[in-house]
């Protein structure tokens, strides 16, 4: 009789069904899921892939466990309702009250038609079928064992160094054309369609390398080394990929993670003159420092050309923003429908804006969702950033007790997400939507243990 793996292996080398699922899925987005585009090949294969590998932790008999982190799960299920509300049918005479509505009324509207309250039933649809992605990452995630949750940090590690060797690669004149996203060939981006949204993951290298090396303190000797050389590197592809955005998120998360892991390498270090600690972090900060300023004379620190040469005037972002202000307030509160900005932005879009590229997205993705969802959606917007401020201030305040340092970390690639959303849309991307969840649901079982420890002994549960 076959024995499972689980019991043929010594424990510390088994798993459950679900970690090894989870990695795969994370291979597959960091291959095919750097694209937010709904015609790129590789969307088909990260959602098919989602599906199947849901069914097949479904049918394995995995159970999921969502008790710490159900804020994630209602702010997940909620957000898969919304496209859903949107798709169905209104009569004609509400459709035509909803605002916005009277540009379309006599050509949508033939014979009392009932129409669907988005704009755009077709990039609903797309919008909507897309959350299979984080909705599996999210369930795979709830059946990891506690053990097996550990091994995350150094998992994405490892996509973000693989990501930014191929930007390197990009940088030294290799021509790589990604055939499953739409990325420019000569563009540093990794494996994104896009340099910031290339620049924001290589960022999370930055907070998770120091973590993954000095969390608890296991193997310091050796990882403590790699991730400085990691974090060099991450420097430096940043100041590669042409991302002006990019440098602020890199010098952040490079002082988060150096915050993060401070009691990690004290310990590491106890037993050191005491001079070693501060050499230490002055050596870090500023071998990075030296390696940016030798790109900066060299010329290959293209964020910073772009900084540089970049006319704000001329930018789209900027000039197509009033414009983005004008359609919320014509459309609020119901909202034009998730994922229909792009045909919606050319009705009205003025001459002066007209170019041979085409605005896909607003560049802000807190206006986009309130165009694209009105009044629900800046709701559930509001009530995730009220969630993910309330969360951090409960494990930033729990000190450097390394249970938290992982919840901390969770929510500085949050805040890294939010920043970058301002400039951008990375939350649209299949990668990003799975990190995304991994890191709320860092922040949610951080949260939620801060929570206990902080009830009086008598209140605590059995």
């Amino acid at each position: 009789m076959a024995t499972s793996t689980r019991s043929a292996l010594p424990r510390r080398y088994s798993w459950s069904i679900a970690f090894p699922l989870l990695a795969l899925l994370l291979a597959i987005l960091w291959l095919a899921g750097g694209a937010s585009r709904p015609d790129v090949l590789g969307q088909v294969i990260t959602r098919s892939l989602a599906w199947l590998l849901l069914i097949a932790a479904i049918l394995s008999g995995t159970r999921f466990s969502t008790a710490n982190m159900r804020p994630v799960l209602l702010f997940m299920l909620a957000t898969m309702l919304l496209p859903l509300l949107q798709l169905i049918p209104l009569p004609a005479e509400v459709w035509t009250m909803l605002p916005g509505r009277g540009l379309f009324a006599e050509t949508v509207i033939v014979n009392d038609t009932w129409r669907p309250w988005s704009l755009v039933p077709g990039a609903t649809i797309n919008a909507a079928s897309s959350l299979v992605v984080p909705f599996a990452t999210l369930l795979l995630v709830s059946a990891l064992e506690e053990r097996e949750k550990r091994w995350l940090p150094g998992l994405l590690l490892g996509l973000v160094s693989a990501s930014a060797f191929i930007g390197l690669l990009q940088f030294s004149g290799t021509r790589f054309d990604h055939p499953l996203v739409n990325d420019t060939v000569g563009v540093v981006g990794g494996t994104f369609a896009n340099r910031n949204h290339f620049a924001l993951f290589t960022a999370f290298g930055c907070l998770l390398a120091p973590v993954w090396a000095f969390t608890e303190g296991r193997g310091a000797r050796w990882r403590g080394p790699v991730a400085g050389g990691l974090v060099v590197i991450f420097a430096l592809t940043i100041l590669a990929s042409g991302s002006r955005a990019g440098i602020l998120l890199g010098a952040l998360a490079l002082g988060v993670g150096l915050a993060l892991s401070w009691a990690g390498i004290r310990r590491t270090l106890r037993r050191a003159p005491k001079w070693v600690f501060p050499s230490l972090i002055a050596t870090i900060l500023g071998t990075v420092a030296i390696f940016v300023l030798i790109s900066i004379a060299a010329d290959r620190a293209q964020s910073i050309n772009r900084a540089f040469a970049a006319d704000v005037g001329q930018d789209m972002r900027s000039r197509g923003l009033p414009t983005v202000l004008a359609m919320i307030e014509t459309y609020f509160p119901a909202g034009t429908g998730f994922g229909s900005f792009d045909p919606i932005f050319r009705i009205h879009e003025s001459f002066e804006l007209l170019k041979p590229t085409y605005f896909n997205h607003a560049h802000n993705d807190f206006l986009e969702i309130v165009l694209d969802g009105g009044l629900p959606a800046l709701t559930l917007l509001l009530a995730a950033l009220g969630w993910w401020a309330l969360a951090s201030i409960r494990v930033w305040r729990m000190g450097g007790e390394p249970l938290y340092v992982v919840p901390k970390l969770g929510s500085a690639m949050l805040l890294l997400v939010f920043i970058a959303s301002a400039f951008d849309y990375p939350a649209r991307t299949p990668m990003m939507m799975a990190i995304i969840v991994i890191a709320a649901v860092w922040l949610s079982q951080g949260a939620a243990a801060a929570a206990r420890a902080a009830l009086p002994e008598r209140d605590q549960p059995l």
